[in-house]
C-alpha cells in the first residue's frame, strides 16, 4: 500500500517536469529558428532623405512665443531586399537650435515593402510653441540674413517581417539637418541650401 501510494503521489511531478522540459525545449528551438532567420535577412535600418520645404507663416515678433506653419517633404527608403517594414506612433515635429518650434504631429500608420520608397509631407506647427528669448531672436536674425537651420524630427516604433517572422517593436528616431533659404514675409516653397542624409537610430 505504502508503495503503491507513493508511486500515484510522485507520476504528477514527474509528468509535471516533463511536460516543462518539452515546452522548454520547444521555445529554445523556436528562438533558435527565429534568430537564424533574421540574421540572414539581416534587416537594414531605413533611410531618410528631405527633399522639400515650404514655410507658410514664421512669426517671431512676439517672444517668447513663436509660430509657424511648414512643410517637409521626406522620402522613405527601406533598402532591404526580403524585409519589409511596420511603422506605427509616428510623430514629427520641428526644432532650432534644439529647441522645439512646431507642436509634436501624430502621423498615419504606415507599410513599406521591400525595396521601395515612400513619400510622407506633413504639415508641422498651425500652433504657437513657448521658446527661449535667445532662440527667438535668433530665429529672427537667421531669417533676416536668409539661411536658417532646422531639424527635422520623425520618431516612433517599427517593426520588421521577413516572410511569416515578425520582430518586435523597435523605437526610432529620426534626426534631418536642413539649411533653407528664407527671407522675412516670403510664404511658399523654399531652397534647400543643404539638406544631408537625415541620422537615423533604431
Amino acid at each position: 500500500m505504502g508503495d503503491g501510494k507513493t508511486g500515484r503521489s510522485s507520476s504528477p511531478p514527474n509528468a509535471r517536469r516533463s511536460a516543462l522540459a518539452a515546452i522548454t525545449v520547444f521555445l529554445l528551438l523556436a528562438g533558435v529558428t527565429a534568430l537564424i532567420i533574421f540574421l540572414i535577412y539581416r534587416p537594414e535600418r531605413p533611410r531618410f532623405a528631405v527633399v522639400g520645404a515650404a514655410v507658410y507663416d514664421l512669426n517671431t515678433s512676439s517672444p517668447p512665443v513663436i509660430s509657424t506653419t511648414m512643410q517637409f517633404t521626406l522620402l522613405v527608403r527601406n533598402p532591404n531586399r526580403r524585409v519589409s517594414i511596420y511603422y506605427d506612433r509616428l510623430s514629427a515635429f520641428v526644432s532650432y537650435r534644439n529647441q522645439v518650434i512646431t507642436p509634436p504631429a501624430s502621423l498615419p500608420f504606415l507599410f513599406q515593402e521591400s525595396r521601395s520608397t515612400v513619400e510622407m509631407s506633413p504639415v508641422l506647427g498651425g500652433a504657437p510653441v513657448p521658446v527661449a528669448a535667445d532662440v527667438g531672436n535668433g530665429l529672427a536674425v537667421d531669417e533676416a540674413y536668409g539661411v536658417v537651420g532646422l531639424r527635422v524630427v520623425v520618431m516612433g516604433r517599427l517593426r520588421y517581417k521577413a516572410g511569416a517572422i515578425r520582430t518586435g517593436h523597435y523605437g526610432f528616431y529620426v534626426g534631418c539637418d536642413v539649411m533653407v533659404g528664407l527671407k522675412k514675409g516670403f510664404e511658399g516653397q523654399v531652397p534647400l541650401l543643404a539638406s544631408p542624409p537625415c541620422k537615423v537610430d533604431v
